[in-house]
């Protein structure tokens, strides 16, 4: 069996984050890039089966409405909300998310955490 890898690159979405008053009134931008790993069986690879490979635009909307309609404090909690997302289906080996939030620090063009879960 082969392990398939999802990729998801620079998501650009705006949310509530930070604990500062004017973050709380004001959605930021953010950039997620995750990373999926399942199991691609036979019937996936060889047989083109849709049913048996990972719907990663699923995965992809559910991603969209919690950090959308989310409010978060912390940059920890926005991204391991994300991360349980992720690996909620099954048949998920390994997830990895990263969040970026742009213009946090005044001299840097981002500051970003990473999280990741294995099986």
């Amino acid at each position: 069996m082969q392990n398939a890898i999802i990729n998801i690159t620079n998501l650009r979405l705006r949310t509530f984050i930070g604990f500062n008053p004017e973050e709380r009134e004001k959605k930021q931008d953010v950039v997620l890039n995750i990373e999926i790993h399942y199991p691609a069986d036979t019937e996936c690879i060889n047989h083109d089966e849709v049913d048996h490979a990972l719907n990663y635009k699923t995965v992809t909307k559910a991603v969209i409405k919690l950090v959308e309609d989310g409010h978060f404090l912390l940059l920890e909690k926005l991204v391991a909300d994300v991360l349980s997302e992720c690996h909620r289906h099954h048949s998920v080996s390994y997830a990895k998310v990263r969040v970026d939030k742009p213009h946090a620090l005044r001299f840097a063009d981002s500051v970003s955490l990473t999280l990741d879960w294995h099986k």
